[in-house]
């Protein structure tokens, strides 16, 4: 069976990663379609190196408009995705809970959640009667026992996933359809480019292994949770944390 792989977030350092990893063992009709927002470039490279096995994507998830345009045109290009996999979320902003902004987290929740539910309702119900889906989140370890202070948008937004992993898990377990998540501690990424170098060194030397998480410590879980051996696993979120994060 050839894979189609739908990765939201795809032009992220995990989500470059990722298809690397995933493209080294690409069959022929295995494909990858990529969403991105402004910054295509960045995969620019492994679409050059692999023509016609990525199809790349610009689109704004903030707007429900382009979203939708998005789906349909999958819908209509491609068969259906054999696995999804979500990875887009706005920066996180550290503020304290009284300078809430409630407009920019409407659009943590456009990026991060209701694009999740649009593309889930239109895809996973197809894989269910295709018998076969793997779906995988990107969470984060403040979801996992005490959340830091002054992280209430990002965290709110997060558990807002975990809970339609857990739903759709449960749904669409008997028909060969799992859904999961990879839960990282403090990941050196280009998401952290706005976080102060203070709190950075300070979470890597709370870590019981001395340093914060590496996207290539990531990748190789989500390939795991991606792939046929991880069958009987849905509705885990799984800690990639160096042991920061015990449950």
């Amino acid at each position: 069976m050839s894979k189609t792989y739908l990765i939201t977030g795809a032009s992220s350092d995990v989500g470059h990663a990722l298809m690397e990893h995933l493209l080294a063992d690409f069959s022929q009709g295995d494909c990858i379609i990529a969403q991105g927002s402004g910054d295509l470039a960045r995969i620019a490279d492994l679409c050059q190196a692999n023509p016609g096995v990525i199809h790349p994507y610009d689109v704004d998830l903030t707007s429900a408009e382009a979203l939708d345009a998005f789906v349909r045109d999958v819908t209509a290009t491609y068969p259906t995705p054999t696995h999804i996999i979500h990875l887009p979320a706005l920066r996180a902003i550290n503020t304290k809970f009284k300078n809430f902004d409630e407009a920019r987290f409407d659009l943590d929740l456009n990026v991060s959640v209701k694009s999740a539910v649009h593309i889930c309702k239109a895809f996973v119900p197809q894989m269910a009667k295709a018998k076969f889906g793997r779906v995988l989140f990107i969470q984060t370890s403040y979801t996992i026992g005490c959340p830091p202070k002054n992280m209430t948008a990002y965290v709110m937004a997060k558990s807002a996933l975990g809970g339609l992993v857990k739903s759709l898990a449960v749904e669409y377990a008997s028909a060969g359809v799992t859904v999961n998540c990879v839960a990282p501690s403090m990941m050196e990424t280009n998401f952290l480019k706005d976080t102060p170098d203070l709190i950075v060194q300070a979470a890597a030397a709370d870590n019981p292994m001395g340093r914060n998480c590496r996207v290539s410590d990531v990748v190789p879980a989500m390939a795991f949770l991606l792939s046929d051996e991880a069958a009987f696993i849905t509705g885990v979120t799984l800690p990639v944390t160096g042991g920061s994060a015990i449950v």
